[in-house]
């Protein structure tokens, strides 16, 4: 190491002495063997500071879509930063803003008028909370309180998307701090099931209701005038276990807010931009929501971004004068960064460039087709794909259905398994998550599932037994 650089022991030991990771039990990472330190990258794979290469089968925490250093990007940014970094909207204008804000409402679900920007994900969906509340409060319907949301749904971090999550492990703890969300049980495919891109409004919508909609119907007689919008991660629930919704679902959610005088707004931060196989999943039925909430793929996984796009409506039932009070008082010191603005830009023409979508339909295909080795092994208990994004289940007795226990941490030790064969994931519970850039190569599709199928066969056993010891 050249003078001033630090070696990967130190740099260990700094982590372990400063840094508070999230989503992680920090006791166990202290006592765990040497995670990789990632220094660089280049296209799908990401190197450690000793040399090793993974293939990025996770994208960075499911936003990178190019890949890593892509040179059209790299040089976006650059040249941004040639004219200016940052610049606040607050009473200002930047170009890059207005640019992608145009970009963005030319492709997106044909309805949607306005695009207003925060900082990430959860900022992104905290926008559409509160601008759902505002529109029916400017109104004069302050008792439209109440929102509708699935069980097992992951919106983020901010107080108000932990109020719509539905997860318990993650918002549990903040219950006294969550505004009233009612949660209805999600739609679900059967197992070993993939969502492919030919879904689309031609699926039968004429079918008996189904429980979750019953659930719905219920809530809203029990509250009845009192919901300000339905909120659903569209095809697929993420956090929750990458749970893929059934055919037409969007549609009749879209038709169940019309009825009951409800808004839709659709979490795309996750599958947006590519991920499900086409740009947006709402796509899939032709469903246009009042808001749509936009993150992580929206820089290609290269800055921090959110965007909320909404209706002509909504914005105009804040449009007047100052003093009725009806602003929409919310905003953050990075909104429309013009830097991430750039790359955004960049990385939509690259969408065009290389024809992204059409190549990442075909490598979900290869995907689909590499990981049904697994079926019929006792361990997996479901496989399930929807374009880019594969879960495979791993439970203690695939024919009853009977997971391990939570503690034993099954899922995490096959990922750090992977990693001696050179593929990053990280899963969920014991759900293997899927889900490389959309530029991925075939040859590094093939090489993904062929270390999962190695590592169920080859270190799920080991893992097992080593835990049934300690127990």
């Amino acid at each position: 190491m050249g003078k001033g650089q630090l070696n990967t022991s130190e740099l260990l030991e700094m982590d372990r002495k400063y840094v508070w990771h999230p989503f992680t039990p920090m006791k166990a990472w202290m006592e765990k063997k040497d995670p990789p330190i990632i220094v660089r990258g280049e296209r799908e794979f990401l190197f450690d500071s000793k040399g090793k290469s993974y293939i990025d089968a996770v994208s960075s925490l499911w936003c990178n879509i190019h890949g890593h250093c892509v040179p059209e990007l790299d040089a976006a940014v650059q040249r941004q930063l040639g004219c200016v970094a940052h610049s606040t909207l607050l009473g200002l204008c930047n170009q890059p803003s207005i640019e992608l804000a145009a970009r963005l409402i030319d492709m997106a679900p044909r309805g949607l008028a306005k695009v207003f920007y925060s900082d990430d994900g959860s900022t992104a969906v905290e926008v559409s909370l509160k601008m759902a509340y505002q529109y029916w409060a400017n109104q004069g319907r302050t008792d439209k309180r109440r929102f509708i949301a699935f069980g097992g749904a992951y919106h983020g971090d901010t107080l108000g998307a932990v109020s719509a999550g539905g997860i318990p492990a993650f918002h549990d703890v903040y219950q006294p701090l969550r505004f009233p969300v009612d949660h209805v049980q999600a739609p679900r495919l059967p197992p070993f099931s993939e969502l492919n891109a030919a879904v689309g409004p031609c699926a039968d919508n004429s079918s008996a209701p189904e429980d979750w909609e019953r659930e719905i119907a219920d809530t809203v007689m029990r509250y009845p005038g009192q919901h300000a919008a339905i909120i659903v991660e569209p095809v697929i629930q993420g956090a929750g276990g990458m749970i893929m919704h059934p055919a037409g679902t969007l549609t009749k959610l879209r038709r169940l807010a019309n009825r009951h005088g409800m808004l839709l707004i659709c979490d795309e931060v996750m599958t947006g931009f590519g991920r499900t196989g086409r740009m947006f999943a709402c796509d899939h039925e032709g469903v246009c929501p009042d808001l749509l909430c936009l993150s992580k793929g929206l820089t290609a996984g290269y800055m921090p971004l959110g965007a909320t796009l909404t209706t002509q409506e909504i914005f105009d039932a804040f449009y007047a004068d100052p003093n009725e009070g009806k602003t929409f008082y919310h905003g953050h010191t990075f909104t429309g960064h013009p830097l991430a603005c750039a790359v955004g830009i960049a990385s939509l023409d690259l969408f065009e460039k290389t024809d992204l979508l059409n190549h990442a339909r075909e490598m979900a295909d290869l995907l689909w087709d590499e990981l049904l080795a697994l079926r019929g092994r006792p361990h997996v208990g479901d496989i399930r794909q929807t374009g880019l994004v594969s879960a495979v289940e791993i439970v203690r007795c695939a024919q009853s259905m009977q997971r391990f226990p939570w503690q034993w941490r099954v899922g995490g030790a096959l990922c750090t398994a992977m990693r001696e064969h050179g593929v990053l994931l990280r899963p969920l519970g014991d759900v293997l998550v899927i889900m490389p850039p959309p530029a991925i190569r075939a040859e590094n599709i093939k090489k993904i599932a062929r270390v999962v199928i190695e590592c169920i066969d080859g270190e799920l056993s080991r893992i097992v037994a080593q835990q049934e010891a300690m127990t």
